[in-house]
């Protein structure tokens, strides 16, 4: 998953600001109690998460994937004074451990944190977005991207993470299972899409960013 030498990752968190002291509490619980840890943005990309939402000032984020609350809380540092953001997940387990930390954050009155299937809440929300943050079921994200593309604003960005899936989008199709399909699929649609313009990153698993045209 890690396409950087260990050292130079902890030099680049090193010249980067610090987590906040409530992410790095979230970051510490995420790893020593809920299973795959790694889905967890972490201090480098949750640093560049932030950067990009208070370079955009949104009014309005969706994130297609919880987890345990870490994006969601940088994403929500460059909202607009009266912003609000979205996020969904299908994994119930986690809801008062999300509920606990956006507390924590002081964010509870500024996050809906929603549980269930996205692919039936997406269609029913009738807010539009500035920013779009794609991060849950990997053969969804073709479907996650047609859904919100009308909701997105135009000039307002999705970012989707995971995109080079630990190096599998380049290895034998033999070795693909759905998940990886899924993302093969995403990025080359993506990549033809003349509605977005984007770029590949290779920071951490991947992102792609995406801005409407």
């Amino acid at each position: 998953m890690e396409f950087i030498d260990e050292n130079l990752l902890k030099y680049t968190e090193e010249h980067s600001d610090n987590e906040s002291e409530v992410l790095k509490l979230l970051n510490r619980e995420t790893n020593a109690k809920v299973l795959f840890p790694r889905m967890i943005s972490g201090h480098l990309q949750g640093r560049f998460l932030s950067m990009i939402s208070h370079m955009i000032k949104p009014q309005f984020i969706l994130e297609i994937g919880t987890y345990t609350g870490y994006s969601a809380i940088c994403l929500a540092e460059g909202l607009q004074p009266h912003g609000k953001l979205i996020t969904i997940d299908i994994n119930d387990e986690l809801t008062d451990m999300v509920k606990t930390y956006l507390d924590k954050a002081g964010l509870l009155n500024r996050i809906d944190h929603l549980t269930g299937d996205a692919m039936k809440i997406i269609p029913e929300l009738k807010t539009n977005f500035d920013l779009v943050f794609i991060d849950a079921d990997k053969e969804n994200y073709c479907n996650y991207f047609e859904m919100v593309i009308d909701k997105v604003n135009h000039g307002g960005y999705i970012i989707a993470d995971n995109v080079l899936w630990s190096g599998n989008v380049i290895k034998e199709e033999v070795e693909h299972d759905r998940e990886t399909k899924g993302i093969i699929a995403f990025n080359e649609m993506i990549s033809k899409d003349k509605r977005v313009s984007k770029v590949m990153l290779p920071l951490r698993d991947g992102l792609y960013l995406l801005r409407k045209l």
